[in-house]
C-alpha cells in the first residue's frame, strides 16, 4: 500500500476511493478498521471512520488508530479527508483530527483545500465557494449537525487547531507546483503548520497533487486526491463494474438543499414515503413498518425523513439534537437490514449520517469501487448480491436516484 486515507464519513471516502480509482490506483474502501492486513495487491486503502460529528477526542483517538493500521501496510502518504464544505464546529473535528496526525507523523508543511470543482466547490482568498455562493449563504449555515456560518476557512479552523493557520494564494496556486511548494515552504518559514490552498479548477487540484509529492501528511476533500495517483506512477483508466439484478430502493435522510429537490422529483415519479422524525422518535412509526412498505412497492420506492430547516430545528428543540440524531440512524440501520433480508439487491442512501449509518447496519466491510453514478458519488459492490450507492446530501444532479439505479444495474 502506497497511499493511506482516513475518511471521516462513508459517503465521501467512497468518493474519495473513486478518485484514485479513476486515476489508475488499485483501491479499496474499508469500513472501520481492518482486523488483518491488506490484500497485497493494494495501492490505496482508504479506511472509512464515522468521526464528523462524535466528541473531538474520539474521532482523534480512532483517526490514530486508522493511522497505525495504515503505517503498518507500508503507506508512504496519508491523507485526511473530510467534506468539501468542511463541515465542523469551533470545537472541531477537523483542526484537532489534523494536529494529531501532523504530531504523529512529524509533518509540518500540511495541505488544508477541501475545494472539489466537480460539484462546484471553489477556494478563493482562503474562502470556500459552493458555485456561485459563499458557503454560509448556500443552505450549509441550516446544517443540523455542522452550521458552517463563516466561509473564511482560515478563521474557521483557527479555534481548532492549536498551530497557526496559512494561506496559499491563487496566484501562486496558477504558477504552477514549484510555485506552490516554494509557496509552502514560505508558509512553514512563517510559522504555519496548517495551511489552506486555493484551488478553483481540476488543474489547480493536479498541480496541488503535484507539489504534494513526498508531503507526509495531505488534508482536504476528496477533490485533492485527483493529482495523487501520478505521484506513485499510476495513470488514468476506466474502473471496471459488473451490474446487480434484482430489486431497488432509496433511503434518504438528508436535509440538504440538494437532496430535498432530488426527493422531491423522485417522489412525482416512483412510490415514495415520509417518515416523520417525531413519528420514530416517539415510537409511533416502526423501521419495520417503513421496510414493508417499501418491500411492497413496484419500481424504486424512496423512504426519506429529509426536511426543511426550519421542521429539524423544531424536532430538534423537542426531542435534542443528539436523541433525534441516533433516534433516526438506528432507524435506517434497521430499515437496511431488513431490505437486504427481503430481497432488495441495489441500496440508494442520501446523506452522511445516514449513510454511515446504513452501512455500520449492514456490517459492511469492504466496498470495491466501481464506475462514478455523479461527481463524488461512485457504484459500489458490498458483496455478491447486494451493490449500494452513498451519496453525500448536496452531491448529485435532480435525476440522481434513477441514474445510480440504472448506472448500479450496469446500464448507463
Amino acid at each position: 500500500m502506497r497511499l493511506g486515507c482516513i475518511g471521516d464519513d462513508f459517503t465521501g471516502s467512497s468518493d474519495l476511493a473513486n478518485t484514485l480509482a479513476k486515476g489508475g490506483m488499485r483501491v479499496v474502501q474499508y469500513t472501520g478498521i481492518p482486523d488483518g492486513p491488506a490484500e497485497p495487491w493494494v495501492e490505496a486503502g482508504v479506511v472509512a471512520l464515522k468521526t464528523r460529528s462524535i466528541p473531538a477526542r474520539d474521532a482523534v483517538r480512532q483517526s490514530l488508530a486508522a493511522l497505525d493500521w495504515l503505517r503498518a501496510q507500508g503507506c508512504e502518504q496519508i491523507l485526511f479527508k473530510y467534506c468539501s464544505t468542511f463541515d465542523s464546529t469551533p470545537e472541531g473535528n477537523i483542526g484537532p483530527v489534523a494536529d494529531a496526525l501532523a504530531e504523529a507523523l512529524s509533518a509540518q508543511r500540511v495541505i488544508v483545500c477541501p475545494a472539489f470543482p466537480g460539484t462546484g466547490r471553489s477556494i478563493y482568498q482562503g474562502h470556500l465557494f459552493v458555485a456561485d455562493r459563499l458557503l454560509n449563504e448556500c443552505g450549509m449555515q441550516n446544517h443540523p449537525l455542522t452550521p458552517m456560518t463563516d466561509p473564511d476557512i482560515r478563521r474557521w479552523l483557527a479555534p481548532q487547531t492549536r498551530h497557526s493557520v496559512g494561506h496559499v494564494a491563487a496566484g501562486d496556486v496558477f504558477a504552477g507546483p514549484e510555485r506552490i511548494a516554494a509557496a509552502l515552504e514560505a508558509q512553514d518559514a512563517a510559522g504555519h503548520r496548517l495551511i489552506v490552498v486555493d484551488a478553483l479548477r481540476d488543474a489547480d487540484l493536479v498541480a496541488i497533487g503535484a507539489a504534494a509529492k513526498g508531503l507526509p501528511l495531505i488534508t482536504g476533500g476528496s477533490g485533492i486526491a485527483i493529482g495523487l495517483p501520478a505521484n506513485f506512477g499510476c495513470t488514468p483508466a476506466p474502473v471496471p463494474w459488473q451490474g446487480q439484478k434484482g430489486r431497488g430502493a432509496v433511503l434518504s435522510g438528508s436535509c440538504s438543499t440538494a437532496t430535498r429537490a432530488q426527493v422531491a422529483h423522485h417522489a412525482a415519479r416512483h412510490p415514495a414515503c415520509e417518515i416523520p422524525a417525531e413519528e420514530v422518535i416517539e415510537g409511533r412509526l416502526s423501521a419495520a413498518e417503513i421496510a414493508d412498505w417499501i418491500l411492497a412497492q413496484e419500481g424504486l420506492p424512496l423512504a426519506y425523513s429529509s426536511a426543511d430547516p426550519a421542521e429539524v430545528a423544531r424536532v430538534q428543540e423537542r426531542h435534542g439534537r443528539a436523541r433525534a440524531a441516533e433516534t433516526l440512524e438506528a432507524a435506517f440501520a434497521e430499515i437496511a437490514r431488513r431490505l437486504v433480508a427481503g430481497g432488495i439487491t441495489r441500496l440508494i442512501t442520501a446523506g452522511g449520517e445516514t449513510s454511515g449509518a446504513v452501512v455500520e447496519g449492514l456490517q459492511l466491510g469492504t466496498l470495491d469501487i466501481g464506475p462514478e453514478i455523479d461527481p463524488g458519488v461512485p457504484a459500489l459492490r458490498a458483496g455478491p448480491d447486494l451493490v449500494v450507492a452513498l451519496k453525500s446530501g448536496n452531491f448529485g444532479a435532480v435525476d440522481f436516484f434513477e441514474k445510480a439505479d440504472a448506472r448500479l444495474q450496469g446500464r448507463p
